[in-house]
């Protein structure tokens, strides 16, 4: 694998996991904007 490789896999997996860990903290703040 080439480091651009890996790093665009690191990239993708942080804003995987960054996206799901917000949209979690945000519905668990605010259960009133379940949209």
């Amino acid at each position: 694998m080439t480091p651009t490789a890996i790093i665009v896999m690191i990239l993708a997996i942080a804003i995987f996991w960054g996206g799901l860990a917000w949209s979690i903290a945000r519905l668990r703040h605010h259960p009133e904007l379940d949209d």
